[in-house]
């Protein structure tokens, strides 16, 4: 017998209704510095994301056997990768 059990989900404690409704008042910008052309001059843009590979893969379409691929698939995850690196060593140079 297996019984249905409600799961609660963690709170996160937020307090950002509270934070919302603050009201900044003009004591809290003594406590921030003065900004000066040598901070800003320090500063830098950060674009994110993952660094441009210096050789990127290219999206192809391949037919294969369906015996080929369920071999390679057994061989686990990354088996596009490994395929990828099997046929790189195989090709004419």
């Amino acid at each position: 017998m297996t019984a249905s059990k409600r799961v609660s989900h963690p709170s996160l404690g937020s307090d950002l209704p509270k934070v919302a409704a603050h009201v900044i008042q003009p004591a809290e910008y003594d406590e921030l510095p003065e900004l000066t052309d040598e901070m800003l001059a320090q500063g830098k843009v950060n674009r994110g994301g993952r660094p441009r590979a210096m050789n990127p893969k290219r999206l192809i379409s391949i037919r294969l056997t369906e015996d080929v691929i369920q071999r390679w698939r057994a061989t686990g995850p990354g088996w596009q990768t490994r395929m990828a690196e099997k046929l790189t060593r195989a090709a004419p140079k």
